[in-house]
């Protein structure tokens, strides 16, 4: 596949039309001078790092120095609801992301120097609204052992309560669960990179859905497929390769003794090595249209040919509160398992314990209105005999599911592949081709 030229990087002082104007003379001579503004950057920074720390903060707080620290390269495994987040990444005009508050007790308790010095991936980069049971990121902490003796079952036995430390200073919504150990001879060891396979769930209450036929579509999004009528393209961004490859797909009951009810819960149990912007989300919109018995489960094997269906037709894609990036997959905690404080785990349980009571009482509360309702409207006659009410029938309404779907409901249903159809990808290409002509950034886990 061709790939789309990089991203432009914004130039102080000039502006795109501005540059464009110059002929090539006056571009080499700005470069020229670029580089030796860098230069002497450079030369700024390198003699900055060689001087003495100071001893005191401008607040008279004695400096810490990480000079005189140990680091150890480690995994961290962290929760979060990402229900009132802007996402996981860190945000240059917002601080309501996961990220900036990790980074902030990282650096409040003195684990690390800095984001840029820690050595940082993430598993996987989160969207607004995406919550995290598993959730791995790889940084290098400070340790209280030399790198010879770090990782000897005495030194591991008393490290430092890296989890402890972080969730006293983290929001009620984030914690950080257990730590992992990078051998020293891995150092290079990265959650992103050396993740074999990532588990999400998305969960769903069973409403009047086609639990069957939802089943029946799913194995066939198994193996590897090009999935760009199944996620949003992010060709903007460089992104020109849409194939994946999945290695489970199950409409799984959350409670077996409990399926049967329309308010029963289901999730959609999905595995794969990665996965694209929104495909998770488009993937089950579409599902959850087969479910309300608007399209046939081999719509999924529609969209899967690209020869035949190169545009993705137009459709809105799920809510992304129900998604949890549920496990993530490592050769390296087979052989070295999570290390948990059993202290702070009974914090993290009875926390959490309190925050399903409150949620639970909610629900509860209203569920007993919904039956309530439901009696008093079973009682009264119809008035219409339009059946647009969703339900098997007009003396019922199950719309539980319905505000899954994102959008504007149709009062007519158009089938996906009678409706207008987005650009190809090829057509996305050759746009943001002539929109600029350099910069971009590769391909990352994203959903």
């Amino acid at each position: 596949m061709e790939k789309l030229p990089p991203k432009p990087r914004k130039t102080r002082g000039l502006d795109k039309e501005e540059l464009m104007k110059l002929d090539k003379e006056d571009l080499v001579d700005r470069i020229i001078q670029l580089e030796a503004h860098n230069f002497q950057l450079r030369n700024i920074i390198s003699r900055d790092l060689g001087r003495e720390p100071k001893d005191f903060t401008k607040d008279g707080q004695r400096q810490f120095d990480f000079r005189k620290c140990n680091f150890r390269r480690v995994l961290l495994r962290v929760l979060y609801f990402g229900w009132n987040y802007n996402g996981l990444a860190v945000q240059e005009d917002n601080n309501q992301t996961i990220e900036h508050h990790l980074f902030n007790a990282l650096i409040k308790c003195c684990l690390i120097e800095s984001r840029e010095t820690s050595n940082y991936h993430r598993c996987g980069r989160t969207d607004k609204g995406v919550s995290a049971f598993g959730q791995v990121i790889s940084i290098s902490l400070r340790t209280k052992f030399s790198i010879e003796e770090q990782n000897t079952p005495e030194a591991l036995r008393k490290e430092m309560p890296y989890c402890k430390m972080l969730n006293r200073l983290l929001p009620k919504d984030i914690k950080v669960v257990a730590w992992a150990p990078i051998p020293t001879d891995n150092p290079e060891y990265s959650a992103r990179f050396d993740c074999k396979k990532r588990q999400y769930k998305y969960y769903f209450p069973r409403s009047s859905l086609n639990i069957e036929a939802m089943r029946s579509a799913c194995p066939q999004l198994l193996g590897s497929h090009d999935y760009r009528n199944l996620c949003k393209m992010d060709v903007g961004n460089g992104v020109t390769e849409f194939r994946r490859h999945l290695v489970k797909a199950e409409i799984v009951a959350f409670d077996d003794k409990d399926a049967d009810r329309p308010t029963s819960m289901y999730y959609l149990l999905i595995e794969g090595n990665a996965f694209l912007w929104h495909q998770i989300r488009c993937i089950m919109g579409v599902l959850l249209l087969i479910g309300q018995g608007k399209e046939s489960p081999d719509i999924i094997t529609e969209l899967l040919d690209v020869e035949k269906n190169p545009r993705k037709p137009q459709y809105n894609m799920a809510l992304d509160a129900p998604l949890n990036l549920f496990h993530c997959t490592y050769e390296l905690t087979d052989k070295n398992p999570w290390i948990y404080d059993k202290l702070e785990l009974a914090e993290i349980l009875m926390h959490l314990q309190g925050e399903w009571t409150h949620s639970s009482i909610q629900t509860t509360m209203i569920k007993d209105v919904i039956d309530e309702l439901e009696k008093q409207y079973t009682l009264m006659p119809s008035e219409t005999e339009d059946a647009e009410l969703n339900g098997s029938d007009k003396d019922s309404i199950m719309a539980h599911s319905d505000c899954l779907i994102q959008g504007v409901k149709a009062k007519v249903y158009t089938p996906l592949l009678k409706r207008v159809k987005c650009s190809s990808l090829e057509e996305k290409i050759q746009h943001y081709k002539k929109k600029r002509k350099v910069g971009g950034r590769e391909n990352e886990e994203v959903e």
